[in-house]
């Protein structure tokens, strides 16, 4: 983080004898972003960690505009601070990916981060830099499921240079985790060493207003290389009604050292055909019905038989080979089944899943929204191979977000799951519920 850092300070020095040029002041943005946030992690089960705690973050971000000229220059800005507001004690188990732990176990005070990006421009092509890089691609998803957002190291372009035609690329090295102050290599789940280079390279076609395709490909050295393929359309039925069609589909392998007998990296800790190795075809179908404020949406997801599906994570092994708990557990990916507790992605697994949500809008209460879900996962492989076992997640939210006066702006959601296995290898049964209070001020 410190190199990055670095190049931003000196970014930012070279920009400044620029800063009254048009555009880069004018364009400027400044918002301070509050989440207030608790959460209540029920372990079912005997012996397990439950959790209950509360937090307060802050989220300062300052993008500026870009300077004058056939190549324009700026940078962007940003400061996370979390603050511990409560926990109860024996309520903060020690690999907690809400809060970092200290020493002792418990949860720290406060933990805090700062990183930005060196960005340049050039007719319509965009170039960041640094270390708070968030993307939202099918390969990969930054997560913003707890009290701060995870963000990357490293390097992106996206160009939109072609009508109707988006082309993103880039490499990432280091991570810095939801719960951390540190960085960290990357990894995916289980995986026994870090790796610095993860490089991805793909585009959104907009074929027509209502038929979008897309292709990606990434690869996270010595673990695994992958590609995607996506189709979403919309068929709008008439002023108040549409059905949108979602297909994903992707084909991981192996990469460098992954599955060589030195280098035993495990994609999920499920069964695998060649242990250790990662080999995965998934694809799932997701189609949407929408009548005035109503949403009704049905879906099937299938996971290869020979090994889980696998997704970018965070490292957590050091170099003597030791782990360590950063507070940089809960990676993202581009599923509906990355649910609230579950995320139904190992080997065998076919999930069917469902979901009703409501915009009050229609009722006159614009801001209001509520939803519910419900997946359930079948023919889950057991590690060993021999057999399988099956589990299933109901989860339910509302979200409202205050539409005038003084505290426009200002929201709230509260979330519950319920998660139950119905095998020996399958996550501990849970209940889990969030409250979560968001607010951004707009300086500029």
């Amino acid at each position: 983080m410190y190199k990055s850092t670095l190049a931003i300070a000196v970014a930012v020095g070279l920009l400044a004898q620029q800063a009254g040029a048009a555009g880069f002041v004018e364009d400027s943005k400044l918002a301070l972003s509050s989440r207030t946030m608790y959460f209540d992690n029920d372990d079912r089960e005997t012996g397990g960690s439950s959790s209950r705690e509360s937090g307060q973050g802050f989220k300062l971000d300052y993008l500026s505009g870009f300077t004058q000229g056939t190549v324009g220059f700026g940078v962007d800005i940003q400061a996370l601070w979390g603050i511990h507001l409560d926990g109860g004690r024996g309520h903060h188990p020690n690999n907690s990916t809400f809060f970092p732990s200290d020493t002792d176990g418990s949860a720290v005070d406060q933990w805090a981060r700062i990183g930005g990006n060196a960005k340049a421009r050039f007719s319509k092509t965009e170039a960041h830099f640094g270390s708070a890089l968030a993307p939202n691609l099918p390969i990969l998803v930054a997560n913003d499921g707890r009290l701060l957002p995870q963000t990357f190291e490293g390097g992106t372009i996206q160009s939109k240079e072609i009508d109707n035609l988006t082309l993103n690329a880039g490499q990432l090295t280091h991570a810095m985790g939801r719960a951390s102050s540190n960085r960290t290599g990357l990894a995916v789940a289980g995986g026994t060493q870090d790796s610095n280079k993860f490089q991805f390279a793909g585009g959104d076609w907009k074929v027509t207003k209502d038929l979008t395709l897309q292709y990606y490909y990434a690869n996270l050295e010595d673990y695994y290389k992958q590609h995607f393929l996506g189709l979403t359309h919309v068929f709008p039925i008439a002023e108040d009604q549409s059905f949108k069609t979602d297909l994903r589909y992707f084909d991981s392998s192996s990469d460098g050292a992954n599955g060589d007998a030195t280098h035993f990296f495990n994609n999920n800790g499920g069964f695998a055909k060649t242990p250790g190795e990662v080999d995965n075809k998934t694809w799932s179908a997701i189609f949407t019905y929408t009548l005035g404020g109503h949403s009704f949406l049905l879906g099937h997801q299938q996971v290869g038989d020979d090994g889980g599906f696998v997704y970018l994570g965070q490292g957590d092994v050091l170099r003597d080979g030791t782990t360590r708990n950063e507070g940089n557990g809960g990676s993202s990916f581009y599923l509906f089944t990355d649910s609230m507790i579950n995320s139904f992605v190992r080997a065998g697994e076919n999930t069917t899943f469902g979901q009703y949500a409501y915009d009050f809008a229609r009722l006159g209460v614009p801001g209001l929204k509520a939803s519910v879900n419900y997946l359930r996962g079948d023919d889950v492989r057991y590690k060993s191979g021999n057999g399988t076992y099956d589990e299933w997640e109901r989860d339910a939210r509302i979200d409202y977000v205050i539409q005038e006066g003084t505290l426009k702006g200002l929201g709230a959601s509260l979330r519950h799951g319920v998660y139950r296995g119905e095998g020996s290898e399958s996550a501990r049964d849970q209940d889990q519920t969030r409250l979560i209070f968001n607010y951004t001020y707009n300086f500029l």
